[in-house]
C-alpha cells in the first residue's frame, strides 16, 4: 500500500511539474495549433508591396557598390529553433534569400520584397553533432528518449533545458549601485551538457565527431550556394555561452573564405570570448581570417562593455589588443531591441527610447534590467576612456544591425509582413501579440518576455564594397565601413575631412574624390588639425541619406558625439544636422522642428506630402577640441510609420495594443569616424 502510494504520488507530481505544463505549452504555442491561430488573421485592409527582382550590382567600382545582407540567422539545425517549432533547413535559408517564398510552421508565407545581396547563416555551434547524432542507428532507449527531449518542439522544454545548463543568478547587492555589473565566478557548461550527448557507448565522443561532420557540410552547403555577383554566402557560426537567468553573451563568427578551421569552436569548448579569440587564431591556418560580432549587448547584464571578463577578472592589456584585432563590428540593432542606448542608463537623448525592452537597473538588480555597460554608444565611450590608459582604443566598433530570426528567412525585417522570429511561438498574428514565450499566462512573466515587445522585426546590415564577393563584402565589414537600419533600405553615405564646405555639395565627383582625401565611415581621422587666423581647425563630415523607395521619405539627420574632456571623463551629445520640408534646426533645442508626418492606423497608409527622399549637408563640429578623443556617427530618422503589432492587430481586426507604440520612427546607423591624438592603428584599415 505504501509503495503504491508513493509511485501515485510520484505520478502526480511528475504530472503537475512537467506533463500537464508540456501539454498546455503545446496548445499555446506548439507547431501542431499554429495553423488554427493562422486562420484568424486577414490582409484585406492592407496595401502591401509586391515582391520585386533583385538588383545585383554587378559591374566592380572602387568607390563602393552598396550591397544589403544578413549575418545573424538560424535555422532548424539550432536546437532551440528546433524546440519553437521551426523545420526549415539551411538551404530553405538560402533560397530565401534569393527571394524565393517559404511557408512557416503556420502556414504563413514569408518572402522578401527584395532579395539579399549577402548572408551568413549562423546556427549555433554548441548543437552542432546532435542532430547527426538523433540520427544515427542503434540508438539505446536513453539515447531515444535524450533525442525527444531535445527536439521534441515545446518552448517548455526549450525553458527548462536552458535553466539546467546555465543556473540560477546569485542575489544581488542591494548597496551597489545600479547598472554596474557584479563579477562573480560563471559556470560554463562542458562538453556532454545537452542530454543528447550524455547517454549511450562513446555518445559524447560520437557527439564530437558528429559536430565535425555537420560543420564540414556547413561550409559545403555555403559554397554551394556562393554566386559572386548574385548573392554572397558567407560562412560563419554562432557562439553561444549563457549567463544565468537566460542571459546572452553571444557573438557571431564569420569567416573571409571557405579557408576555415576544421571545427566550429563553442562554448561547450572555451568559455568566454578571449578564450574563443585565442583558440581561433590557434585553428586558423595560412589563409584563413575571421571576425566577431558580438549581439544583444542589451542581455549581457552589463558585461559586454565592462572591463569585467566573463569570470569577473579584469581585461588585462592583452585582452584588449585581441579584442581590437578581431572585433571590428557589433550588432546594434535586432529582434530583442536596440542596443545603441537607453534613457536613463547613461544617456538622455529622446530617440534612445526606440524598441527597448528593458527598464533602467536598480540597486542590486544583476539581471533582467538595463545595465550602462550593455550599449553600444557606451561601448564607443569606454574605448575612448581605454585609449587614455593604454594608447590605443580597443572598442572601435563600426555597426550592423541583423534579424536573429529562428524561422530560417534572412532578411525579414519588413514591419509590413512580419511573420515572427520564433517559430511556432509566434507563427501567427495572435500568438504574435499575445502569446508568452515560455509560460502559460503573461501573468507570471514580465511584458517584455513577451513577443508582443521582445519583439522588433530586426534590422539590415548594409556594406560599401566594390563588388559582391565573400573577400570584398569581408574587407568593407572588417574596416567597417558598412552601417546598420532598423529594416527599410535607407541609402547612407558619411565622410570625415578637415576642409569641407556647402560648396563641394554641387561638385559631380564629390564621392570619387572623398574617396580618396577623406576618412569613410569605420575609418579614422589621423591628420592633425593645424591653427588658422581664426584658430584651432576642426573635422567637417559630409552626410548623405536616400530614403527607401518602397518606404517613407526622412524627417531629419542626427549627429552623434562621445568625446573625453581633459579630466579622463566621457560625454556625448546629439545634435540635429538637417531637417526635411525646408525647416531648421532650432538653436535653443538643437531639433528639428516637427514636421507634421502622419499615419493612418486603420490602413497604415503614412503620409506623403511631408518629409524627404534624399538629406545631404555639410556639419563642422563647432566645440572640437584637438587633444580629446572623440567619435562621430550618423543617425538617419524616417518620417513615422505602423510598427509590426499595428499591422497585426488590422489583420485580427483589434485596435492596436497601448503597451507597445503604434508607430515607429524607422532608422538608419552609419559606422562612426573617430579622432584621436594616439595609435588608432587596425589590422583591417588600409
Amino acid at each position: 500500500m505504501t509503495l503504491s502510494l508513493l509511485l501515485l504520488l510520484a505520478v502526480g507530481f511528475v504530472s503537475v511539474k512537467f506533463i500537464l505544463p508540456l501539454q498546455k505549452s503545446a496548445e499555446k504555442n506548439g507547431p501542431d495549433t499554429a495553423p488554427r491561430d493562422f486562420a484568424l488573421q486577414t490582409d484585406a485592409a492592407l496595401a502591401l508591396p509586391d515582391p520585386q527582382p533583385a538588383l545585383a550590382q554587378k559591374v566592380p567600382n572602387p568607390q563602393g557598390n552598396l550591397y544589403w545582407g544578413e549575418l545573424h540567422v538560424h535555422t532548424a539545425e539550432s536546437f532551440d529553433a528546433r524546440l519553437f517549432g521551426t523545420t526549415l533547413t539551411i538551404e530553405d535559408a538560402y533560397r530565401f534569400a534569393k527571394g524565393e517564398p517559404l511557408e512557416n510552421v503556420s502556414g504563413e508565407v514569408m518572402q522578401l520584397t527584395r532579395p539579399l545581396d549577402f548572408v551568413a547563416i549562423t546556427d549555433h555551434a554548441e548543437g552542432f553533432g546532435t542532430v547527426t547524432h538523433c540520427d544515427e542507428e542503434g540508438l539505446t532507449i536513453s539515447e531515444r528518449m535524450a533525442c525527444w527531449l531535445a527536439f521534441e518542439p515545446n518552448p517548455q522544454i526549450f525553458q527548462i533545458l536552458t535553466e539546467s545548463i546555465r543556473g540560477k543568478a546569485a542575489p544581488g547587492d542591494p548597496s551597489t549601485p545600479a547598472g554596474i555589473y557584479q563579477p562573480k565566478t560563471r559556470r560554463s557548461p562542458k562538453p556532454g551538457a545537452f542530454p543528447t550527448c550524455r547517454f549511450g557507448e562513446r555518445a559524447l565522443e560520437r557527439c564530437l565527431n558528429n559536430a565535425v561532420e555537420d560543420w564540414s557540410r556547413y561550409v559545403e552547403l555555403a559554397d554551394a550556394y556562393y554566386e559572386p555577383g548574385e548573392l554572397t554566402t558567407l560562412i560563419g557560426y554562432e557562439f553561444s555561452p549563457g549567463l544565468p537567468e537566460q542571459g546572452k553573451h553571444h557573438r557571431n563568427v564569420i569567416f573571409r573564405s571557405n579557408n576555415v578551421p576544421a571545427k566550429a569552436i563553442s562554448s561547450l569548448d572555451v568559455p568566454n570570448a578571449i578564450e574563443l579569440w585565442k583558440a581561433l587564431d590557434a585553428s586558423c591556418g595560412q589563409g584563413c581570417d575571421f571576425i566577431t560580432i558580438p549581439h544583444n549587448a542589451n542581455k549581457a547584464w552589463g558585461l559586454m562593455y565592462s572591463r569585467f571578463t566573463w569570470d569577473g577578472k579584469l581585461y588585462t592589456e592583452a585582452d584588449w589588443r585581441l579584442r581590437q584585432k578581431h572585433e571590428p563590428l557589433a550588432e546594434i540593432f535586432q529582434i530583442k531591441g536596440a542596443q545603441e542606448c537607453a534613457l536613463g542608463v547613461g544617456a538622455t537623448d529622446e530617440e534612445c527610447a526606440f524598441e527597448q525592452v528593458f527598464e533602467p537597473c536598480q540597486p542590486g538588480e544583476t539581471y533582467d534590467c538595463a545595465f550602462q555597460t550593455g550599449f553600444v554608444r557606451q561601448g564607443l565611450k569606454v574605448g575612448l576612456e581605454l585609449e587614455q590608459e593604454f594608447g590605443f582604443n580597443p572598442l572601435q566598433t563600426g555597426f550592423i544591425a541583423a534579424t536573429d530570426s529562428h524561422n530560417a528567412n534572412p532578411g525579414d525585417a519588413e514591419e509590413w509582413d512580419f511573420p515572427g522570429a520564433i517559430g511556432a511561438v509566434t507563427s501567427s498574428a495572435v500568438r504574435r501579440l499575445g502569446a508568452s514565450l515560455y509560460r502559460e499566462t503573461e501573468e507570471e512573466r514580465p511584458a517584455y518576455k513577451t513577443p508582443l515587445k521582445f519583439n522588433t522585426s530586426g534590422g539590415l546590415a548594409a556594406v560599401w564594397a566594390p563588388e559582391n564577393t565573400r573577400e570584398a563584402i569581408f574587407d568593407a565589414l572588417a574596416r567597417r565601413e558598412s552601417y546598420a537600419t532598423s529594416g527599410p533600405r535607407i541609402t547612407m553615405r558619411f565622410y570625415g575631412h578637415w576642409n569641407l564646405d556647402q560648396s563641394v555639395l554641387s561638385q559631380p565627383d564629390l564621392i570619387a574624390t572623398l574617396s580618396r582625401e577623406a576618412a569613410p565611415m569605420g575609418g579614422v581621422l589621423r591628420e592633425q588639425p593645424t591653427l588658422t587666423e581664426h584658430g584651432n581647425a576642426s573635422p567637417t563630415f559630409f552626410i548623405w541619406a536616400g530614403s527607401d523607395p518602397l518606404d517613407a521619405p526622412l524627417q531629419r539627420l542626427q549627429m552623434v558625439k562621445g568625446w573625453v574632456d581633459d579630466n579622463g571623463e566621457s560625454h556625448e551629445q546629439v545634435t540635429d544636422i538637417a531637417c526635411s520640408d525646408g525647416l531648421q534646426v532650432d538653436t535653443q533645442t538643437g531639433r528639428c522642428p516637427d514636421n507634421g508626418a502622419s499615419v493612418d492606423l486603420n490602413t497604415c497608409r503614412f503620409s506623403e506630402g511631408s518629409g524627404a527622399r534624399e538629406l545631404k549637408t555639410i556639419w563642422r563640429d563647432p566645440d572640437f577640441q584637438p587633444n580629446q578623443s572623440a567619435f562621430y556617427y550618423v543617425r538617419a530618422l524616417m518620417n513615422p510609420t505602423c510598427r509590426w503589432s499595428t499591422y497585426d492587430a488590422i489583420r485580427l481586426g483589434r485596435a492596436p495594443d497601448p503597451r507597445v507604440p503604434a508607430t515607429i520612427r524607422e532608422r538608419a546607423w552609419t559606422s562612426p569616424i573617430w579622432y584621436g591624438r594616439s595609435d588608432h592603428s587596425s589590422r583591417f584599415e588600409e
